[in-house]
């Protein structure tokens, strides 16, 4: 709150030192005029003034503005006509200015009332949306974690990127999904879907058997009575992983999701599953066998879990951001120093707005128990 209160105190004082220009344009286009020649009128280039004002000031600011803007043209046209008080000339001119100084002070009642309630609308995502997604914890038996979630910010669009963890006796099962949309139905999947892993992870079952559960649980949730049937539009990829405390291999089953990278002395490497289930929610489309991967992690390596928000983030050319190639050389292990140096590249390559969610989780193993 105070950041939000310093932020708006300083853009404050910054209207005011801006509203200096158009006040200044209007004290040199009332001299200049009134000094100039008979012919030569410059009074309609008072109207630039109030037009200025509204690129950064508020309704008030920009009425007053424009106030100024016709009394200057008013004084123009007592001193340039001795004999009459007002020409029509400057009648229609004060006439004009009037109008559209009305004009811009409608538009900044509807721009600001636009901007407050999209800043409404932005509070409410952003707070659904770390509800459904609270940071995971920093420890999780022999593994440090650390979690970036990066909202897009077109119209406060919020989407489904989800992902939780949850110890087992032996070990850490985790999930990083994707529900295809956006909006709050996109949010209302990815919480049940996150409530079924958390819910049935703990359950000394397989990770087959755990992914087959998630997928029914979701393709029960589209078909659910007095709902529209959503079977075969709405599905979530995925990826789930079973990290034991005590073995230096992860087990996987990626569901259309793109693949985990170890990061293992600054070299990436791309987890790729040689036969990927189909996303959670067609499977009783597809009716998969779920094949269970395994790859190396042992400890001081870091293992990334993304969202295809990361690696589809596109610069002003168009260019994917190439997340492998951008890491290489990257000597953090720390989950935290990684995040925050990922963050501030990911951002740069994009110019500082994201279109679509993103969301990473770096873990590294620290010791093999």
């Amino acid at each position: 709150m105070s950041q939000r209160l310093t932020g708006l105190s300083g853009s404050a004082r910054a209207g005011h030192v801006l509203v200096a220009i158009p006040i200044a344009w209007i004290v040199a286009v009332s001299v200049i005029d009134v000094l100039a020649p008979p012919g030569i009128h410059l009074g309609p280039l008072l109207v630039a003034a109030p037009a200025i004002t509204a690129s950064f000031g508020g309704p008030r600011t920009v009425g007053l503005v424009a106030t100024l803007a016709v009394v200057a043209q008013a004084t123009i046209g007592v001193l340039r006509n001795k004999d009459t008080l007002l020409s029509a000339n400057h009648q229609a001119q004060i006439i004009a200015l009037v109008l559209v100084g009305a004009s811009l002070v409608i538009f900044c009642v509807l721009r600001d009332r636009r901007a407050r309630e999209l800043t409404q609308v932005r509070y409410v995502s952003e707070t659904a949306q770390r509800v459904v997604l609270p940071p995971l914890p920093k420890h999780l038996g022999p593994l440090r974690v650390a979690s970036l979630y990066l909202a897009a910010e077109a119209e406060a669009q919020i989407g489904g990127d989800l992902y939780a963890a949850a110890r087992t006796a032996s070990g850490t099962r985790l999930i990083v999904g994707d529900v295809r949309g956006k909006g709050m139905t996109a949010v209302g999947d990815a919480a049940l879907l996150i409530g079924a892993f958390r819910a049935a992870a703990h359950r000394q079952a397989s990770l087959g058997e755990l992914v087959a559960y998630l997928d029914g649980s979701v393709c029960w949730n589209l078909t659910e009575p007095g709902e529209t049937d959503r079977s075969g539009e709405t599905f979530i990829t995925a990826v789930i992983l079973d990290i034991p405390d005590g073995d230096g291999r992860v087990e996987m089953v990626a569901c259309g999701h793109p693949p985990p990278i170890v990061l293992r002395n600054g070299r990436p490497t791309t987890m790729d599953a040689p036969q990927p289930a189909p996303p959670l929610g067609l499977g009783e489309l597809a009716r998969p066998r779920y094949r269970v991967d395994s790859f190396p992690f042992e400890p001081g390596d870091l293992l990334l879990l993304y969202t295809d928000g990361v690696t589809e983030a596109r610069d002003s050319t168009g260019a994917f951001y190439p997340l492998a190639e951008r890491i290489t050389g990257w000597p953090e292990n720390d989950p935290d120093a990684f995040l925050r140096r990922f963050r501030r590249d990911l951002l740069r390559h994009v110019g500082g707005h994201l279109n679509d969610d993103a969301a990473l989780i770096a873990i590294e193993r620290t010791t093999l128990s």
